[in-house]
């Protein structure tokens, strides 16, 4: 499935009618250079998911957890993982296993041997500033 988003707000738009369609336990994995719209894309999803607080990159932290909507919304950045021992630490196992919520995986391709078979996975491609090629793919797409 493919969309061309024209603008941050309808990347966003996209993800929050995605998130409706949503259930606990899934994995969405996403591909994409540096600002193409993936912590964007996250926005609309927890959105969707009815969250009303900050949603921001956990670039820094690793993973940021959002609750308060329907369901919790686990969002990770996979940039400097590096392996197994590195991913371990970052409780994205801990996190997956519990079922209860949505993860979101950034820089997945860093992980994609600990992906579920399952995983959503969304490919975010610029075509000039503000549009994007938003590919879903996996998971039933």
């Amino acid at each position: 499935m493919e969309y061309i988003a024209k603008s941050p707000a309808e990347t966003q738009a996209f993800a929050k009618v995605l998130a409706r369609q949503l259930k606990s336990g899934m994995v969405i994995a996403f591909e994409g250079d540096l600002g193409a719209g993936k912590t964007c894309f996250t926005h609309g999803l927890c959105e969707g998911l009815e969250f009303t607080g900050e949603v921001s990159s956990p670039t820094f932290a690793i993973v940021n957890v959002y609750l308060g909507g329907k369901m919790p919304i686990y969002h990770f950045d996979m940039y400097r993982i590096n392996g197994w021992d590195d991913l371990e630490t970052t409780g994205y196992f801990d996190y997956t296993e519990r079922g209860d919520g949505i993860t979101v995986v950034e820089w997945s391709e860093n992980i994609h041997s600990a992906l579920p078979d399952d995983t959503i996975f969304i490919k975010i491609e610029k075509i000039d500033q503000n549009s994007r090629k938003i590919t879903l793919s996996g998971g039933g797409f």
